[in-house]
């Protein structure tokens, strides 16, 4: 069982202007609720900038970062695979409603 969940989140198109990439990306921001016994945990909150690909044949998280909620400090910690495969799924689910 996963030990984070979404609380809230935010998502907007990434616009490229000159047609270099291609599919489409998507920036989210995920307020994540972290189990207290989970090395991530911080009192202070945590939340994660998630850069999304949509493409005709894949659907992938590019890159993500996590931060500490109050001080917007970044956290060097990697999310645990099945943590990854989570927030990858919830991202798949939520990215065309911006």
């Amino acid at each position: 069982m996963t030990t984070l969940q979404v609380i809230e989140y935010s998502v907007e198109l990434i616009k490229d202007p000159f047609g270099i990439l291609t599919g489409q990306r998507f920036e989210f921001v995920l307020d994540l609720e972290i189990a207290e016994d989970d090395e991530l945990y911080s009192e202070n909150g945590v939340y994660a900038k998630v850069i999304y690909l949509v493409d005709d044949s894949r659907r992938e998280i590019v890159k993500y970062d996590l931060y500490e909620r109050t001080t917007d400090r970044y956290l060097d910690f990697v999310l645990d695979p099945e943590e990854e495969t989570a927030v990858a799924a919830f991202c798949a689910e939520h990215y065309d409603k911006n």
